[in-house]
Protein backbone atom coordinates (compact mmCIF):
# COMPACT_ATOMS: atom_id res chain seq x y z
CA UNK A 1 0.00 0.00 0.00
CA UNK A 2 0.94 3.68 -0.34
CA UNK A 3 2.46 5.59 2.46
CA UNK A 4 0.03 8.03 4.05
CA UNK A 5 1.72 10.68 2.31
CA UNK A 6 1.94 9.32 -0.61
CA UNK A 7 -2.08 8.54 -0.90
CA UNK A 8 -3.21 12.28 0.25
CA UNK A 9 -0.71 13.55 -2.73
CA UNK A 10 -2.20 11.23 -4.95
CA UNK A 11 -5.57 12.56 -3.69
CA UNK A 12 -4.71 16.24 -4.35
CA UNK A 13 -4.29 15.47 -7.41
CA UNK A 14 -7.99 14.23 -7.66
CA UNK A 15 -9.22 16.90 -6.04
CA UNK A 16 -7.16 19.77 -7.63
CA UNK A 17 -9.64 22.54 -9.15
CA UNK A 18 -6.91 22.92 -12.24
CA UNK A 19 -7.45 19.32 -13.21
CA UNK A 20 -11.30 18.85 -12.85
CA UNK A 21 -11.70 18.88 -16.82
CA UNK A 22 -9.41 15.84 -16.73
CA UNK A 23 -11.14 12.53 -16.12
CA UNK A 24 -10.68 10.69 -13.04
CA UNK A 25 -8.31 8.03 -14.43
CA UNK A 26 -6.34 10.63 -16.04
CA UNK A 27 -6.04 13.00 -12.45
CA UNK A 28 -4.51 9.54 -10.67
CA UNK A 29 -2.22 8.65 -13.11
CA UNK A 30 -0.41 12.09 -13.09
CA UNK A 31 -0.72 12.09 -9.32
CA UNK A 32 1.53 8.84 -9.39
CA UNK A 33 3.49 9.75 -12.45
CA UNK A 34 4.32 12.90 -9.82
CA UNK A 35 5.50 10.23 -7.22
CA UNK A 36 7.69 8.52 -9.46
CA UNK A 37 9.29 11.96 -10.98
CA UNK A 38 10.44 13.03 -7.55
CA UNK A 39 11.94 9.78 -6.30
CA UNK A 40 9.22 9.49 -3.70
CA UNK A 41 8.72 5.78 -5.38
CA UNK A 42 11.57 3.78 -6.51
CA UNK A 43 12.71 1.94 -8.73
CA UNK A 44 11.33 -1.42 -8.37
CA UNK A 45 8.73 -0.84 -5.56
CA UNK A 46 5.35 -2.51 -6.04
CA UNK A 47 2.35 -0.42 -6.37
CA UNK A 48 -0.99 -0.75 -4.55
CA UNK A 49 -3.12 -3.44 -6.19
CA UNK A 50 -5.97 -1.90 -8.44
CA UNK A 51 -8.54 -3.32 -5.88
CA UNK A 52 -7.19 -1.97 -2.73
CA UNK A 53 -6.09 1.69 -4.17
CA UNK A 54 -9.63 2.18 -5.67
CA UNK A 55 -10.67 1.28 -2.10
CA UNK A 56 -8.77 3.87 -0.79
CA UNK A 57 -9.29 6.29 -2.80
CA UNK A 58 -13.02 5.81 -3.34
CA UNK A 59 -13.34 5.04 -6.99
CA UNK A 60 -14.11 2.15 -8.89
CA UNK A 61 -11.52 -0.22 -9.72
CA UNK A 62 -11.54 0.11 -13.37
CA UNK A 63 -10.66 3.90 -12.74
CA UNK A 64 -6.94 2.48 -11.29
CA UNK A 65 -6.80 -0.25 -13.84
CA UNK A 66 -7.09 2.96 -16.99
CA UNK A 67 -4.70 4.99 -14.97
CA UNK A 68 -2.16 1.87 -13.94
CA UNK A 69 -2.50 0.91 -17.91
CA UNK A 70 -1.71 4.17 -19.31
CA UNK A 71 0.90 4.51 -16.63
CA UNK A 72 2.29 1.12 -18.42
CA UNK A 73 2.10 2.75 -21.95
CA UNK A 74 4.44 5.59 -20.94
CA UNK A 75 6.62 3.71 -19.53
CA UNK A 76 6.90 4.71 -15.77
CA UNK A 77 5.36 1.09 -14.42
CA UNK A 78 5.94 -2.73 -15.20
CA UNK A 79 3.16 -4.88 -14.91
CA UNK A 80 3.27 -8.61 -14.34
CA UNK A 81 0.93 -11.29 -14.62
CA UNK A 82 0.03 -13.08 -11.62
CA UNK A 83 2.87 -10.43 -9.42
CA UNK A 84 1.28 -7.23 -10.07
CA UNK A 85 2.34 -3.18 -10.85
CA UNK A 86 5.85 -1.80 -10.39
CA UNK A 87 8.22 0.64 -10.75
CA UNK A 88 9.86 0.66 -13.91
CA UNK A 89 13.81 0.13 -14.32
CA UNK A 90 13.43 2.33 -16.94
CA UNK A 91 12.88 5.45 -14.02
CA UNK A 92 16.76 4.75 -13.67
CA UNK A 93 17.32 7.26 -16.34
CA UNK A 94 14.89 10.00 -14.94
CA UNK A 95 16.70 12.89 -13.55
CA UNK A 96 16.47 13.24 -9.80
CA UNK A 97 15.78 16.60 -8.30
CA UNK A 98 19.22 17.10 -6.64
CA UNK A 99 20.82 17.11 -10.45
CA UNK A 100 17.77 19.01 -11.95
CA UNK A 101 19.15 21.67 -9.36
CA UNK A 102 22.66 21.02 -10.06
CA UNK A 103 21.98 21.41 -14.45
CA UNK A 104 20.07 24.59 -13.36
CA UNK A 105 23.05 26.38 -11.79
CA UNK A 106 25.66 25.24 -14.26
CA UNK A 107 23.07 26.34 -16.84
CA UNK A 108 22.95 30.33 -15.37
CA UNK A 109 26.93 30.14 -16.05
CA UNK A 110 26.55 29.28 -19.81
CA UNK A 111 26.51 32.22 -21.46
CA UNK A 112 24.35 33.43 -24.18
CA UNK A 113 25.46 34.31 -27.57
CA UNK A 114 27.16 38.11 -27.82
CA UNK A 115 23.61 38.63 -30.24
CA UNK A 116 21.53 37.00 -27.39
CA UNK A 117 23.55 38.87 -24.91
CA UNK A 118 22.88 42.34 -26.40
CA UNK A 119 19.45 41.61 -27.15
CA UNK A 120 18.61 40.86 -23.53
CA UNK A 121 20.34 43.62 -21.69
CA UNK A 122 19.10 45.93 -24.16
CA UNK A 123 15.73 44.90 -21.92
CA UNK A 124 13.74 44.34 -25.52
CA UNK A 125 11.17 47.62 -25.82
CA UNK A 126 8.65 48.98 -23.93
CA UNK A 127 5.21 48.56 -25.15
CA UNK A 128 2.35 50.17 -23.27
CA UNK A 129 -0.32 47.27 -23.53
CA UNK A 130 -3.01 49.25 -21.59
CA UNK A 131 -4.11 52.79 -23.49
CA UNK A 132 -3.32 54.85 -20.20
CA UNK A 133 -2.39 58.31 -20.26
CA UNK A 134 -0.22 59.38 -21.34
CA UNK A 135 1.30 56.24 -22.93
CA UNK A 136 3.15 57.65 -26.37
CA UNK A 137 2.14 56.06 -29.80
CA UNK A 138 -0.96 54.22 -28.90
CA UNK A 139 -3.87 55.50 -31.21
CA UNK A 140 -7.36 55.97 -30.34
CA UNK A 141 -9.37 52.29 -30.99
CA UNK A 142 -13.03 53.55 -29.23
CA UNK A 143 -13.77 55.40 -32.24
CA UNK A 144 -12.64 52.73 -34.65
CA UNK A 145 -15.35 51.78 -37.01
CA UNK A 146 -15.42 48.40 -35.99
CA UNK A 147 -19.08 47.59 -37.68
CA UNK A 148 -17.90 48.52 -40.53
CA UNK A 149 -14.86 46.34 -40.16
CA UNK A 150 -16.77 43.44 -39.53
CA UNK A 151 -19.17 43.64 -42.64
CA UNK A 152 -16.31 43.90 -45.22
CA UNK A 153 -14.71 40.43 -42.93
CA UNK A 154 -17.63 38.68 -43.60
CA UNK A 155 -17.50 39.60 -47.15
CA UNK A 156 -14.25 38.55 -47.46
CA UNK A 157 -14.67 34.93 -46.02
CA UNK A 158 -18.14 34.33 -47.82
CA UNK A 159 -15.68 35.26 -51.21
CA UNK A 160 -12.38 33.45 -50.53
CA UNK A 161 -14.16 30.32 -47.82
CA UNK A 162 -11.61 28.54 -46.64
CA UNK A 163 -9.18 29.64 -49.24
CA UNK A 164 -8.81 32.58 -46.79
CA UNK A 165 -7.43 30.29 -43.84
CA UNK A 166 -4.16 28.98 -45.91
CA UNK A 167 -0.88 30.57 -46.48
CA UNK A 168 -0.31 33.50 -48.31
CA UNK A 169 2.38 35.52 -50.05
CA UNK A 170 5.32 35.68 -47.68
CA UNK A 171 5.35 39.33 -49.89
CA UNK A 172 1.93 40.26 -49.20
CA UNK A 173 -1.00 39.75 -51.38
CA UNK A 174 -1.47 41.77 -54.31
CA UNK A 175 -5.08 42.97 -53.72
CA UNK A 176 -3.66 45.38 -50.62
CA UNK A 177 0.10 45.43 -52.23
CA UNK A 178 -1.67 47.41 -55.03
CA UNK A 179 -3.54 49.15 -52.07
CA UNK A 180 -0.77 50.63 -50.59
CA UNK A 181 0.98 51.75 -53.32
CA UNK A 182 -1.98 53.66 -54.71
CA UNK A 183 -2.18 55.10 -51.39
CA UNK A 184 0.99 56.21 -50.39
CA UNK A 185 1.77 57.42 -54.17
CA UNK A 186 -1.42 59.98 -53.59
CA UNK A 187 -0.77 60.46 -49.89
CA UNK A 188 3.19 60.84 -49.97
CA UNK A 189 4.26 61.55 -52.81
CA UNK A 190 6.06 58.20 -53.33
CA UNK A 191 7.13 56.10 -56.21
CA UNK A 192 6.02 52.73 -55.59
CA UNK A 193 4.54 49.51 -57.38
CA UNK A 194 2.58 46.81 -55.91
CA UNK A 195 6.04 44.50 -57.09
CA UNK A 196 8.35 46.69 -54.87
CA UNK A 197 6.27 46.23 -51.89
CA UNK A 198 6.23 43.29 -49.15
CA UNK A 199 3.55 43.33 -46.69
CA UNK A 200 5.12 42.94 -42.86
CA UNK A 201 3.84 42.31 -39.49
CA UNK A 202 5.34 45.45 -37.87
CA UNK A 203 7.44 47.96 -38.95
CA UNK A 204 9.95 46.44 -36.05
CA UNK A 205 10.18 43.25 -38.77
CA UNK A 206 10.93 45.96 -41.44
CA UNK A 207 13.98 47.32 -39.10
CA UNK A 208 15.12 44.01 -38.35
CA UNK A 209 15.29 42.67 -41.84
CA UNK A 210 17.22 46.02 -42.82
CA UNK A 211 19.46 45.38 -40.01
CA UNK A 212 20.20 41.95 -41.22
CA UNK A 213 20.03 41.69 -44.94
CA UNK A 214 21.65 45.01 -45.97
CA UNK A 215 24.37 45.39 -43.46
CA UNK A 216 27.26 43.05 -41.73
CA UNK A 217 27.81 43.18 -37.84
CA UNK A 218 30.56 45.62 -37.37
CA UNK A 219 29.21 47.58 -40.15
CA UNK A 220 28.25 51.45 -39.04
CA UNK A 221 24.77 53.17 -39.88
CA UNK A 222 24.01 56.65 -39.14
CA UNK A 223 21.20 57.06 -36.49
CA UNK A 224 19.55 60.45 -35.42
CA UNK A 225 20.28 61.52 -32.03
CA UNK A 226 17.69 61.52 -30.14
CA UNK A 227 16.29 58.55 -31.65
CA UNK A 228 13.68 55.84 -31.91
CA UNK A 229 14.83 52.85 -29.20
CA UNK A 230 13.10 50.53 -31.07
CA UNK A 231 15.31 51.06 -34.48
CA UNK A 232 18.39 51.35 -32.16
CA UNK A 233 18.03 48.02 -29.94
CA UNK A 234 16.98 46.41 -33.94
CA UNK A 235 20.58 47.45 -35.10
CA UNK A 236 22.18 46.80 -31.59
CA UNK A 237 21.23 43.34 -31.88
CA UNK A 238 22.59 42.74 -35.42
CA UNK A 239 25.90 42.95 -34.06
CA UNK A 240 26.13 47.39 -36.33
CA UNK A 241 27.86 50.34 -35.50
CA UNK A 242 25.36 53.21 -34.14
CA UNK A 243 26.81 56.05 -34.71
CA UNK A 244 24.53 59.24 -33.74
CA UNK A 245 24.42 62.43 -35.64
CA UNK A 246 22.82 65.39 -33.67
CA UNK A 247 19.56 66.90 -34.42
CA UNK A 248 18.49 70.43 -35.09
CA UNK A 249 15.16 72.24 -35.55
CA UNK A 250 15.54 71.36 -39.05
CA UNK A 251 16.28 67.92 -38.59
CA UNK A 252 19.52 65.84 -39.16
CA UNK A 253 22.49 67.42 -39.45
CA UNK A 254 23.54 65.85 -42.53
CA UNK A 255 27.36 67.92 -42.48
CA UNK A 256 28.02 64.81 -40.21
CA UNK A 257 27.67 61.98 -42.38
CA UNK A 258 29.83 64.35 -44.93
CA UNK A 259 32.78 65.06 -42.59
CA UNK A 260 32.65 61.48 -41.50
CA UNK A 261 33.37 59.96 -45.08
CA UNK A 262 35.71 62.65 -45.41
CA UNK A 263 37.78 62.15 -42.33
CA UNK A 264 37.39 58.06 -42.46
CA UNK A 265 37.48 57.95 -46.35
CA UNK A 266 34.66 56.11 -46.72
CA UNK A 267 30.92 56.23 -45.01
CA UNK A 268 28.29 54.10 -42.92
CA UNK A 269 26.43 51.88 -44.95
CA UNK A 270 23.18 53.27 -44.23
CA UNK A 271 21.35 56.19 -42.50
CA UNK A 272 17.99 55.74 -40.17
CA UNK A 273 15.36 58.73 -40.57
CA UNK A 274 12.22 59.71 -39.62
CA UNK A 275 11.98 62.96 -42.14
CA UNK A 276 8.76 63.49 -41.80
CA UNK A 277 7.93 63.41 -37.88
CA UNK A 278 11.55 63.06 -36.32
CA UNK A 279 11.00 61.10 -33.06
CA UNK A 280 11.11 62.11 -30.34
CA UNK A 281 11.54 65.75 -30.99
CA UNK A 282 9.10 66.01 -34.02
CA UNK A 283 11.34 68.13 -36.31
CA UNK A 284 10.72 67.40 -40.06
CA UNK A 285 13.73 67.41 -42.49
CA UNK A 286 14.08 70.03 -44.51
CA UNK A 287 13.78 69.70 -48.15
CA UNK A 288 17.82 70.53 -48.80
CA UNK A 289 18.93 68.16 -46.22
CA UNK A 290 16.40 65.48 -47.93
CA UNK A 291 18.11 65.91 -51.20
CA UNK A 292 21.56 65.49 -49.53
CA UNK A 293 21.28 62.78 -47.90
CA UNK A 294 19.58 61.11 -51.00
CA UNK A 295 23.48 62.74 -52.51
CA UNK A 296 25.14 60.86 -49.73
CA UNK A 297 23.93 57.60 -50.53
CA UNK A 298 24.33 57.60 -53.97
CA UNK A 299 27.89 58.62 -53.48
CA UNK A 300 28.86 56.28 -51.46
CA UNK A 301 26.44 53.09 -52.45
CA UNK A 302 24.98 53.05 -48.74
CA UNK A 303 21.12 52.90 -48.17
CA UNK A 304 18.36 55.45 -46.53
CA UNK A 305 16.09 53.68 -44.28
CA UNK A 306 12.80 56.14 -44.15
CA UNK A 307 10.87 55.26 -41.13
CA UNK A 308 7.60 56.74 -42.28
CA UNK A 309 5.63 55.95 -38.83
CA UNK A 310 2.60 58.75 -38.56
CA UNK A 311 2.55 60.84 -41.06
CA UNK A 312 -0.84 60.75 -41.68
CA UNK A 313 -1.10 62.74 -38.26
CA UNK A 314 0.01 66.44 -39.33
CA UNK A 315 -2.06 69.29 -38.15
CA UNK A 316 -0.74 72.20 -39.43
CA UNK A 317 -0.49 72.41 -43.46
CA UNK A 318 0.30 69.56 -45.84
CA UNK A 319 2.97 67.30 -44.42
CA UNK A 320 5.63 67.11 -46.65
CA UNK A 321 6.62 64.44 -49.39
CA UNK A 322 8.85 61.14 -48.06
CA UNK A 323 12.35 61.08 -49.23
CA UNK A 324 11.78 57.38 -51.11
CA UNK A 325 9.66 59.64 -53.78
CA UNK A 326 12.71 62.16 -53.84
CA UNK A 327 15.20 59.92 -54.87
CA UNK A 328 15.49 58.97 -58.52
CA UNK A 329 18.81 56.20 -57.47
CA UNK A 330 16.60 53.45 -55.51
CA UNK A 331 18.56 53.74 -52.43
CA UNK A 332 15.52 54.46 -50.33
CA UNK A 333 13.75 51.72 -47.74
CA UNK A 334 10.30 53.25 -47.21
CA UNK A 335 8.56 51.99 -43.79
CA UNK A 336 5.21 52.07 -43.09
CA UNK A 337 2.74 50.48 -40.59
CA UNK A 338 -1.20 50.54 -40.08
CA UNK A 339 -0.74 50.25 -35.93
CA UNK A 340 -0.72 53.70 -35.68
CA UNK A 341 -2.96 55.20 -38.49
CA UNK A 342 -6.07 51.75 -37.22
CA UNK A 343 -5.00 49.77 -34.21
CA UNK A 344 -2.21 47.74 -33.21
CA UNK A 345 -3.85 44.76 -33.06
CA UNK A 346 -4.13 44.45 -37.15
CA UNK A 347 -0.51 43.65 -37.27
CA UNK A 348 0.51 44.77 -40.67
CA UNK A 349 3.40 47.14 -41.75
CA UNK A 350 4.86 47.21 -45.15
CA UNK A 351 8.36 48.36 -46.74
CA UNK A 352 8.76 49.86 -50.41
CA UNK A 353 12.01 48.83 -51.86
CA UNK A 354 14.53 49.00 -54.50
CA UNK A 355 13.59 46.38 -57.43
CA UNK A 356 16.61 44.19 -56.54
CA UNK A 357 15.94 44.21 -52.57
CA UNK A 358 12.40 42.67 -53.10
CA UNK A 359 13.04 39.17 -53.57
CA UNK A 360 16.05 38.64 -50.93
CA UNK A 361 14.07 40.33 -48.21
CA UNK A 362 10.60 38.41 -48.78
CA UNK A 363 13.36 35.68 -48.82
CA UNK A 364 14.38 36.69 -45.54
CA UNK A 365 11.45 37.50 -44.01
CA UNK A 366 10.20 33.58 -44.85
CA UNK A 367 13.05 32.68 -42.15
CA UNK A 368 11.13 34.52 -39.43
CA UNK A 369 7.46 34.30 -39.43
CA UNK A 370 7.03 33.32 -43.44
CA UNK A 371 3.92 35.09 -43.92
CA UNK A 372 0.79 37.26 -43.17
CA UNK A 373 -2.13 36.08 -42.20
CA UNK A 374 -4.76 36.53 -45.58
CA UNK A 375 -8.09 37.59 -43.80
CA UNK A 376 -6.56 40.56 -41.71
CA UNK A 377 -4.80 41.65 -45.27
CA UNK A 378 -7.98 41.02 -47.64
CA UNK A 379 -10.08 42.89 -45.00
CA UNK A 380 -7.48 46.11 -45.06
CA UNK A 381 -7.68 45.98 -48.55
CA UNK A 382 -11.58 46.75 -48.88
CA UNK A 383 -11.11 49.00 -46.14
CA UNK A 384 -8.82 51.22 -47.79
CA UNK A 385 -9.90 50.50 -51.72
CA UNK A 386 -13.78 51.46 -50.05
CA UNK A 387 -12.78 55.18 -49.21
CA UNK A 388 -13.00 53.78 -45.28
CA UNK A 389 -9.49 54.02 -44.56
CA UNK A 390 -9.06 57.93 -45.94
CA UNK A 391 -12.36 58.66 -44.21
CA UNK A 392 -11.32 57.09 -40.75
CA UNK A 393 -7.85 59.19 -41.05
CA UNK A 394 -9.70 62.86 -41.70
CA UNK A 395 -11.54 61.91 -38.48
CA UNK A 396 -8.76 61.23 -36.03
CA UNK A 397 -6.99 63.85 -37.47
CA UNK A 398 -9.11 65.99 -36.56
CA UNK A 399 -9.45 64.18 -33.01
CA UNK A 400 -6.20 64.08 -32.15
CA UNK A 401 -5.56 67.91 -33.22
CA UNK A 402 -7.96 68.62 -30.79
CA UNK A 403 -6.64 66.76 -27.90
CA UNK A 404 -3.06 68.23 -28.70
CA UNK A 405 -4.22 71.40 -28.17
CA UNK A 406 -6.15 70.52 -25.06
CA UNK A 407 -3.00 68.56 -23.26
CA UNK A 408 -1.08 71.77 -24.12
CA UNK A 409 -3.34 73.89 -22.30
CA UNK A 410 -3.48 71.26 -19.44
CA UNK A 411 0.24 71.29 -19.10
CA UNK A 412 0.45 75.48 -18.76
CA UNK A 413 -2.23 75.32 -16.04
CA UNK A 414 -1.19 72.37 -14.28
CA UNK A 415 2.75 71.52 -15.33
CA UNK A 416 3.88 75.27 -16.19
CA UNK A 417 6.19 75.34 -12.88
CA UNK A 418 8.11 72.10 -14.21
CA UNK A 419 7.98 71.80 -17.76
CA UNK A 420 8.68 73.54 -20.89
CA UNK A 421 6.53 71.73 -23.57
CA UNK A 422 6.88 72.08 -27.16
CA UNK A 423 3.79 71.65 -29.32
CA UNK A 424 4.22 69.38 -32.43
CA UNK A 425 2.93 70.03 -35.79
CA UNK A 426 2.05 66.59 -36.33
CA UNK A 427 2.05 62.89 -34.92
CA UNK A 428 0.74 61.65 -31.51
CA UNK A 429 2.88 62.46 -28.73
CA UNK A 430 4.48 65.73 -27.36
CA UNK A 431 8.04 65.66 -25.48
CA UNK A 432 8.37 67.97 -22.16
CA UNK A 433 11.69 69.14 -21.08
CA UNK A 434 11.87 69.42 -17.26
CA UNK A 435 12.30 73.15 -15.55
CA UNK A 436 13.45 72.27 -12.12
CA UNK A 437 16.05 69.79 -10.63
CA UNK A 438 13.40 67.11 -10.68
CA UNK A 439 14.99 63.31 -11.54
CA UNK A 440 13.93 62.07 -14.85
CA UNK A 441 13.71 58.37 -13.55
CA UNK A 442 11.75 59.11 -10.06
CA UNK A 443 9.27 61.25 -11.89
CA UNK A 444 8.96 58.52 -14.32
CA UNK A 445 8.97 55.42 -12.08
CA UNK A 446 6.42 57.19 -9.74
CA UNK A 447 3.97 58.00 -12.56
CA UNK A 448 3.85 55.04 -13.57
CA UNK A 449 3.05 53.78 -9.80
CA UNK A 450 0.25 55.83 -9.92
CA UNK A 451 -1.58 55.08 -13.17
CA UNK A 452 0.26 57.62 -15.69
CA UNK A 453 2.92 56.39 -18.18
CA UNK A 454 5.61 58.59 -19.46
CA UNK A 455 8.38 57.78 -21.67
CA UNK A 456 11.98 59.47 -20.98
CA UNK A 457 13.98 61.44 -23.17
CA UNK A 458 17.52 60.21 -21.86
CA UNK A 459 17.03 56.75 -22.93
CA UNK A 460 16.59 58.06 -26.37
CA UNK A 461 20.01 60.04 -26.62
CA UNK A 462 22.96 58.51 -27.63
CA UNK A 463 24.91 61.41 -25.82
CA UNK A 464 23.28 63.25 -22.19
CA UNK A 465 20.76 65.67 -23.31
CA UNK A 466 20.80 68.75 -22.28
CA UNK A 467 17.93 68.05 -20.37
CA UNK A 468 15.77 65.73 -18.90
CA UNK A 469 12.39 64.95 -20.32
CA UNK A 470 9.81 62.84 -21.33
CA UNK A 471 7.06 62.08 -23.67
CA UNK A 472 2.94 62.51 -23.51
CA UNK A 473 1.07 60.80 -25.74
CA UNK A 474 -2.13 62.36 -26.19
CA UNK A 475 -3.85 60.55 -28.85
CA UNK A 476 -5.86 57.54 -26.68
CA UNK A 477 -7.07 59.72 -24.33
CA UNK A 478 -10.32 61.88 -23.95
CA UNK A 479 -9.77 65.40 -22.68
CA UNK A 480 -11.58 64.55 -19.35
CA UNK A 481 -8.92 61.85 -19.10
CA UNK A 482 -6.10 63.43 -19.48
CA UNK A 483 -7.35 66.47 -16.92
CA UNK A 484 -7.33 63.97 -14.23
CA UNK A 485 -3.83 62.37 -14.89
CA UNK A 486 -2.24 65.96 -15.40
CA UNK A 487 -3.59 67.01 -11.61
CA UNK A 488 -2.01 63.68 -10.60
CA UNK A 489 1.16 64.08 -12.45
CA UNK A 490 1.24 67.99 -11.03
CA UNK A 491 0.81 66.47 -7.36
CA UNK A 492 3.84 63.58 -8.22
CA UNK A 493 6.00 66.71 -9.55
CA UNK A 494 5.15 69.23 -6.41
CA UNK A 495 6.64 66.11 -3.73
CA UNK A 496 9.41 65.07 -6.35
CA UNK A 497 10.86 69.01 -6.58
Amino acid sequence: MFKHAQLESVKAWIGDPAQNALPLYTRIQRGIRQLILDGTLDVGKPLPASRALAKSLNVSRDTIESAYSQLHAEGFIERRVGSGSFISERVHRLPRRQSVQQTKLSDEVRPLSRRGSTMFQGGGLRDFLAPRPFAPGIPETRNFPLQTWERLERQVLKEYGTKALTHSDPQGLEPLRRAIADYVNLERGAHATPERIVVLTSSQQAMTLCANVLLDPGDSIFIEDPVYQGARKAFDAAGLTCVPVPLDTNGLLVEHLENAAKTSGNSAKAVYLTPSHQFPTGATLALDRRLAIIEWARQYQSWIIEDDYDSEFHYEGKPTACVQGLDPYDRTIYIGTFTKSLFPALRIGYMILPSKLVVPMTVARTLLDGHSAAIPQLTLTRFIEGGHFGAHIRIMRAVYAERRDTLAELIHKHLGEFVTSYVPAGGMQMPCLLNKNISEKKLVDSAKKAGVDLLGLSSLHASDPLKAGFLMGFAAHAPHEMEVAIKKLAGIMRVLS
